[in-house]
């Protein structure tokens, strides 16, 4: 399987790539936990059907110490008693910031207080910038039908 398009080899597509990247670091700088982080890409990427995203992701969460016990269990989190409450509400929100042309209102009051009592305004400030960033990665991959499976964890950093 090959990419429709060289994201990597185009000159528009690595410039705007570039700058996806630049406030990827943002977020990687922020206080919001780096396992939370994983967690949110991870699970926006399943969502996607991005299967590079999840790729990534799931291996950088290994590599960075992630269980795989953890890692299987990301899709039935409602369900799976191995992520904390603060865990839980960022997967909600992350969730429902993801299918937002699914509910009628967006996010909803519930989810966003739930997220609101276990992470501080900045740490807030960085998941929804998260929810937003890795969104806009799938929706390049899964446009240009990257393909999966090659990835190796700090390829790209």
């Amino acid at each position: 399987m090959h990419a429709r398009v060289n994201v990597f080899g185009n000159p528009a597509a690595s410039r705007f790539l570039k700058h996806l990247n630049a406030a990827g670091r943002v977020v990687t700088d922020s206080p919001l936990p780096a396992a939370t982080q994983e967690l949110v890409k991870i699970r926006a990427s399943q969502i996607n059907g991005c299967g590079a995203c999840t790729d990534m992701h799931t291996k950088d969460a290994e590599h960075a110490g992630e269980t795989s016990v953890r890692l299987n269990l990301i899709a039935a989190w409602r369900e799976a008693t191995v992520f904390t409450d603060a865990e839980r509400a960022a997967l909600e929100l992350t969730e429902q910031g993801t299918r937002i042309a699914d509910a009628a209102g967006g996010v909803s009051d519930e989810v966003w207080a739930r997220a609101a009592q276990h992470f501080d305004e900045d740490q807030l400030v960085a998941l929804i910038e998260l929810i937003a960033l890795i969104n806009a990665y799938n929706r390049v991959n899964v446009l240009v039908r990257q393909p999966a499976g090659d990835y190796v964890p700090g390829q790209f950093g």
